[in-house]
């Protein structure tokens, strides 16, 4: 019988592509809300693309889409991880205490930040288009009941 540790590691690569996916997504937003005004978003209609903010949008929408796909993870998640500490630091920490994200909004730049940074180091896990490409794939067969590597 296999411990709740092993079941759960082998299902580790799967949670992480979910991870990647779902923080992708959202991000994709923010980047789609300031390029291409889907959601509008009011405070981002006048929004010119060669700007910090522009520039940031255009890092979100396409950082969030090949996050998305699972395609060049690692190199992206890492410009991403940059973005948002500047983001942070830039924007965020200036306005109250910068050890309080909680009292200066940025709660969302320091989560998106470190989700980036483990995506840096940890690859796309399951369903990513990185392993496809290279032949590799990222997530492991899961092991069945009763075979030899589940009793391992």
């Amino acid at each position: 019988m296999t411990s709740l540790s092993s079941r759960l590691t082998a299902w580790t690569p799967y949670a992480q592509a979910v991870l990647r996916i779902v923080s992708a997504y959202l991000f994709l937003l923010h980047g789609s809300a300031k390029v291409l005004h889907l959601p509008y978003q009011e405070h981002f209609a006048q929004l010119p693309l060669f700007s910090l903010i522009g520039l940031s949008g255009v890092l979100e929408l396409f950082g969030g889409l090949l996050l998305l796909l699972g395609l060049a993870t690692r190199p992206v998640a890492f410009v991403l991880c940059g973005e948002m500490a500047f983001a942070y630091f830039m924007g965020h920490a200036p306005h109250g205490n910068p050890l309080l994200p909680l009292l200066n909004q940025g709660e969302a730049a320091v989560l998106y930040c470190f989700i980036f940074l483990f995506l840096t180091f940890a690859g796309p896990g399951a369903f990513g288009m990185d392993g496809a490409l290279t032949g590799r794939h990222a997530a492991p067969a899961r092991p069945r009941a009763g075979s030899a590597r589940s009793a391992a």
